[in-house]
């Protein structure tokens, strides 16, 4: 499904980069985990166009948070979510929409080199900046709270940075 939402999504010029799990697992080069999800960023400019490419490759939006924050869309019972990016004044990436729409993003989170899981190639955020999100997130939504999956892909992020180092 990650093959086919880049494909589709490149060929209408919308940028794409994957985020959480998947992204952690296309800069380390293998599947780590099983996944339940597929996390993704995107620009807010790209919602309308992303939404009929998903669409058309038969993804249904699922209600969620606010449509200007994320979009959410289901397909074959996977859930995939596609967070919203903005841009400051400054050029720094921030939210889009919601409660939080215009704080910044960690920097460094869209220059990563693309991940690569055998033949696949994908832009990812940068892992610095992923593990930030990781420590962050229950933090900055208290509602969400710390889950022990995250301390692990932390955990993996940081000895693969410290092995390329």
């Amino acid at each position: 499904m990650i093959a086919e939402v880049l494909r589709a999504a490149r060929d209408r010029g919308v940028s794409l980069w994957l985020r959480g799990g998947w992204a952690m697992d296309f800069f380390l080069g293998e599947v780590t985990r099983d996944h339940a999800d597929i996390d993704w960023f995107a620009r807010a400019r790209d919602a309308a166009p992303l939404e009929g490419i998903l669409t058309r490759l038969g993804h249904r939006p699922v209600p969620g948070p606010p449509p200007d924050l994320q979009l959410d869309f289901v397909k074959d019972g996977l859930d995939t979510s596609f967070t919203l990016l903005a841009q400051d004044t400054e050029g720094r990436i921030t939210v889009a929409g919601g409660p939080w729409a215009g704080t910044p993003w960690p920097e460094g989170l869209l220059d990563a080199e693309p991940g690569r899981i055998g033949a696949l190639e994908a832009p990812i955020v940068g892992p610095r900046a992923q593990i930030e999100i990781k420590r962050m997130m229950p933090v900055w939504d208290p509602s969400r709270p710390r889950r022990a999956k995250d301390a692990e892909d932390i955990a993996r992020l940081e000895a693969a940075l410290r092995g390329r180092s």
